[in-house]
């Protein structure tokens, strides 16, 4: 691997913290705590991006809008912000810190969810779904590599990883079902009930503490003249933080043509959101709730994979210790999950295509999900790990650059 393109920008290197500050030493309390808190973050934030899909007829009916295409916008623009959101805050992050990002985000995205259920016309709906997007999407590129700020070892990084990336998979589908069920009433309900998810956790995001080292020593300075001479510019330093996962991408193909990889996967299943109601709606004429139900089997799949991590993890921590040469190879422990993950959303993709006629029942499409959802999870799990261990040197920009992309 290429030697680490930011391995000396941060001046306190060799300033070690006190124990109760350094965050490889938080407590397990502490560490359960931070990572309650990420999943918390991650999910509402996967919620919000799967609420509107169920209640885009009904928002078409109540702005009279009767062009398809400015329909797509409702999903598409939400897609844009989270293309948006984690080039911002990723590297913010490393400026200002996770928490005051992390808080100031889901701060902001719970703002313009509460715009989203009082906007007057389409119009202002776009331009606070892409608000909203762009905020949610802190968490995509921060909670990863909060994980590898507390975590050192693989094991334990590698479970609260699995955790994190579980839910990612599994609210999504979630959020069709809400807003199916929630237009009955109005499609306006769809987006207080998210409000209102995430403001249940917002007491628990507050209470995150800061996890990211650099940070954590700026404040705790023992020679304040010395730091001082060391301190680069404000300037020079944004400019170094944010080209971090640029140049990290491109000194290491390994990040690059596996965030691209995931980046593909993690598309599929966005584009669901898109095809279920033409497939569900336009073919088998079911009702908007309706629709929603088909995405559990995406969710059941999810909850089968995470099974599997779990299974494998020990299965692993076996084989290392019986000396087995691929399982102390640390940078390959996870790529046997991956291989069989490709191949899973490839067979749940055919099903899907394959089934979707007026003559099979519903649910066999539908249960495509179950593949799909397992290999996505799976694909993610073992990815985000497998480069995470590789580039170990500088594992937290690993994490965050494929999170970017």
């Amino acid at each position: 691997m290429a030697p680490s393109p930011t391995g000396n920008e941060w001046p306190d290197a060799t300033f070690e913290l006190p124990d109760n500050k350094n965050p490889l030493k938080f407590s397990r309390r502490k560490q359960a705590q931070v990572v309650a808190a990420g999943i918390a973050i991650i999910a509402n934030s996967a919620l919000g991006s799967s609420l509107p899909s169920g209640a885009t007829s009904d928002i078409a009916k109540a702005f009279s809008v009767t062009d398809h295409l400015k329909l797509i916008l409702i999903n598409s623009l939400y897609m844009l912000g989270f293309a948006i959101g984690p080039l911002i805050f990723g590297p913010l992050s490393e400026h200002l810190g996770r928490r005051p990002v992390l808080v100031g985000t889901y701060l902001g995205y719970m703002i313009f969810t509460l715009c989203c259920a009082v906007s007057p016309n389409f119009t202002a709906l776009l331009i606070f779904l892409l608000l909203c997007s762009v905020t949610a999407a802190a968490p995509n590129a921060v909670v990863g590599p909060v994980f590898a700020d507390i975590f050192d070892h693989p094991g334990p990084r590698g479970r609260a990883t699995a955790y994190y990336m579980c839910a990612t998979a599994m609210v999504p589908p979630l959020g069709p079902i809400i807003s199916g069920y929630a237009t009955r009433h109005s499609w306006r309900l769809t987006f207080w009930v998210g409000l209102g998810n995430s403001g249940v956790f917002l007491p628990l995001v507050c209470c995150l503490p800061e996890t990211y080292a650099p940070i954590i020593k700026k404040k705790h300075r023992v020679d304040p003249e010395a730091a001082e001479k060391q301190q680069l510019s404000f300037a020079r330093e944004l400019k170094v933080i944010f080209s971090r996962p640029f140049v990290m991408a491109a000194r290491e193909p390994v990040v690059l043509f596996t965030s691209l990889y995931l980046a593909l996967v993690y598309a599929t299943l966005y584009l669901f959101f898109q095809a279920y109601p033409i497939i569900f709606q336009g073919v088998y004429q079911l009702s908007s709730g309706e629709v929603g139900l088909t995405f559990l089997p995406i969710t059941a799949g999810s909850i089968v994979a995470l099974g599997l991590f779990l299974g494998y993890s020990s299965y692993h921590s076996s084989a290392m210790k019986a000396g087995v040469v691929w399982a102390n190879k640390i940078e390959y422990r996870r790529l046997p999950l991956a291989c069989a993950g490709g191949p899973l959303i490839v067979a749940s993709l055919f099903w899907l295509g394959w089934m979707s006629y007026a003559e099979v029942h519903p649910a066999v499409p539908s249960l495509s999900g179950l593949l799909f959802g397992a290999g996505y999870l799976v694909e993610f799990m073992a990815l985000l790990n497998y480069i995470t261990d590789a580039v170990d040197n500088c594992c937290r920009l690993a994490t965050c650059c494929a999170l970017n992309v």
